[in-house]
């Protein structure tokens, strides 16, 4: 197939070109997110290829399929930038990579988790200015400690994992409890009441949808232990952010880890060290000493792009062959 790769950098391009090895697309890669400045890139292709900030909306999608576009292949878990309905309705399927690599992302909210619990990104910057002392750096034992895990498929189930191994008792919530899943990984489905009272980690690994949009705010924010850590590897609307900066100037919160950000579209996987940051509330957020923020990057690992690299173009092929999509979303 003819597929447009939208929003792509050095790593994209290295990996699905690694990947399309075996399966013999003509890959064309382009630098713009994919949206209604930059659909126009998409004339003679078969499909588009976006990834989790891109925005296929009604009118992008329509005019794809003016454009002849038949399939929209994600790089990426997340849907939630792409209308549905108007894909089903201009007869444009759409698949996605459901689970590249649960691990990475685990072991990055673990990474997110021991950095500001164990203050080694405060660590690390006082000793490359040569000051070893260690006032401020007290952190505590997650052995012994609760941590709640909202959303249990694979990435939450391997963060729960990640916490018994650790020695944590493992508090999961999910729409769907497991029974054999709790278990085997030996975690107590409760409720959110529950989490939110009697956690001292709480990390996120919900899909974003209406419901979930900003789950944790101002109300849920108030009734979580006081000290808690919050971690979200997952989606940044998950979190009311001026709600969470509130929380933090009320020192409610003792760390918070975020590798995502409600408003990252525009400043999340590109370098603004020029042109200066205009969000007032990431910049604001970045003025903690307890609040660490990276870009994005639970995914990055070299097994999990090739795995997305894989799965991507391997969606592309089963629809080129007119074969049962996996991978696909329906609306």
């Amino acid at each position: 197939m003819r597929i447009a790769v939208f929003d792509t950098k050095n790593y994209d391009r290295h990996a699905l070109q690694a990947a399309n090895g075996k399966h013999g697309h003509q890959l064309q890669f382009f630098e713009p997110r994919l949206n209604l400045d930059t659909v126009g890139l998409a004339q003679g292709f078969d499909a588009v290829c976006p990834f989790v900030n891109d925005r296929l909306d009604a009118t992008v999608v329509a005019k794809l399929a003016a454009e002849g576009v038949k399939l929209v292949t994600l790089r990426c878990a997340g849907y939630n930038g792409v209308d549905l309905a108007a894909c089903r309705q201009h007869g444009i399927a759409v698949t996605r990579v459901p689970a590249y690599s649960p691990h990475a992302v685990a072991e990055h909210a673990f990474a997110l988790l021991l950095a500001v619990v164990r203050r080694i990104h405060k660590s690390y910057t006082r000793v490359r200015e040569m000051d070893f002392s260690l006032d401020g750096l007290v952190g505590f034992d997650l052995h012994g400690k609760t941590m709640g895990v909202l959303g249990a498929g694979r990435i939450g189930q391997a963060t729960m994992a990640i916490a018994r191994g650790f020695g944590m008792r493992v508090l999961a919530y999910d729409l769907y409890p497991n029974a054999g899943l709790a278990a085997s990984l030996g975690c107590e489905f409760v409720s959110l009441d529950e989490i939110w009272s009697q956690a001292d980690v709480i990390s996120l690994h919900l899909p974003l949808t209406a419901d979930s949009r900003h789950l944790v705010n101002r109300d849920t924010l108030a009734r979580m232990k006081p000290g808690a850590v919050l971690i979200n590897t997952s989606r940044g609307g998950l979190v009311d952010t001026a709600a969470l900066l509130e929380a933090l100037k009320a020192g409610r919160l003792s760390g918070v880890g975020l590798d995502v950000y409600e408003m990252e579209e525009g400043v999340f996987f590109e370098n603004l060290s020029e042109s200066g940051l205009q969000d007032d509330q990431l910049a604001r957020l970045l003025t903690f000493p307890n609040v660490l923020v990276t870009s994005h990057q639970g995914f990055l690992t070299r097994e999990a792009l090739m795995n997305i690299a894989d799965t991507t173009l391997g969606n592309a092929g089963a629809f080129e062959r007119g074969e049962a999509l996996v991978h696909a979303i329906s609306a």
